[in-house]
């Protein structure tokens, strides 16, 4: 009881947090060089029509009026018009957030599981040839960029193999399911449609596993970086003392302790992939609001811009309070302190 008023306390304090980066978020975009107004309506139309959108978009009103008028809409889920798509940016933001979120969703259960994976592979042989294999694969993982693994992924799987489609979310010819979570692959089989699951699962594969490469490679260094620390510990060698097998002593009594720090670090990077797949989406013609919120910057769309940012934000405290739980489910000294606080 007492670790959900803990959590309680989190998201209240998380709460603040979003106010902060609200402010600073409005204020940045507010600075930027350039005339929204003048850039919305182009550079042939009259100055009455700039003057008459200025006043629409309360630009002619000071900064702190100008972000009263701003959040009082955005508590209310009102972003305002985008000056680059016509519509209503809540509107986008639903239309294009479901895509990314989908790829990295994917991204991150190959980031955990395969990371954990080669992780405790590595540390089991550590100093063998597996484990130097693993070391090189993960170095390599962390210093190329996403988009330099999209490129080789359609090149060969794409291009020259022809395993996998590589273009968009779904086939040319195929209908899309009933929208009930915006997520491609879970709406074709709630609508038990298994040829269009299938075909969106081709699709975000090679994005997936691209956007999926750095994380999985640093999940893999810090999972065996803990595990072999945490094999030096006594009670590790107290428990083959005891004659408990190499398996069980890895799968049971290690693996578990030594999740801590790489859970902490998965949260935060499948939170970054939201955030950092605009190259990916790009390359793969990917409909997703990382895409959508780099255009939105290079045509100074204030609400756009500030929207998108604002919904990153969230993700990133809800990964933080979920990465919270999970870390102090693994680890009882957490929860007792959290009691202990009380």
């Amino acid at each position: 009881m007492r670790l959900v008023i803990f959590i309680l306390k989190r998201a209240l304090h998380s709460i603040f947090v979003l106010l902060g980066l609200s402010v600073v978020i409005f204020a940045i975009s507010r600075v930027l060089p350039g005339d929204p107004a003048r850039m919305a309506v182009g550079a042939r139309a009259p100055q009455w029509v700039v003057d008459n959108l200025r006043a629409q978009m309360h630009l002619d009103e000071p900064l702190y009026v100008q972000y009263g008028y701003w959040l009082i809409d955005a508590l209310q889920g009102k972003f305002g018009i985008s000056l680059v798509t016509r519509r209503e940016v809540a509107e986008d933001i639903k239309e294009f957030f479901p895509a990314t979120f989908e790829l990295a969703l994917f991204a991150g259960i190959l980031m955990g599981g395969l990371g954990i994976l080669l992780g405790t592979i590595s540390a089991r042989h550590k100093d063998k040839w597996i484990d130097n294999v693993v070391r090189v694969l993960s170095y390599l993982g962390v210093v190329t960029p996403a988009f330099v693994f999209a490129i080789i992924f359609m090149l060969v799987f794409g291009y020259w193999l022809k395993w996998l489609p590589t273009i968009g979310r779904l086939s040319e010819g195929l209908t899309r399911p009933p929208v009930i979570t915006g997520l491609m692959t879970i709406d074709a089989l709630l609508a038990g449609d298994l040829v269009v699951f299938w075909d969106a699962l081709k699709h975000i594969v090679l994005p997936a596993i691209a956007l999926a490469m750095g994380g999985l490679a640093q999940e893999a260094r810090i999972t065996r970086a803990t595990m072999s620390d945490n094999l030096t510990k006594d009670y590790i060698a107290a428990e083959r003392a005891l004659g408990i097998p190499e398996r069980v002593i890895m799968g049971k009594y290690l693996l578990k302790p030594s999740l801590i720090p790489t859970i902490s670090i998965l949260g935060l990077d499948f939170a970054g992939t939201l955030s950092s797949a605009f190259l990916v989406e790009l390359i793969f013609n990917w409909p997703g609001i990382s895409r959508y919120g780099i255009n939105a910057m290079l045509r100074k769309d204030l609400n756009a811009i500030a929207a998108v940012i604002l919904v990153l934000g969230v993700v990133f405290i809800v990964v933080n309070i979920i990465v919270d739980i999970v870390v102090a489910y693994l680890d009882p000294r957490i929860r007792l302190s959290a009691e202990r606080s009380e």
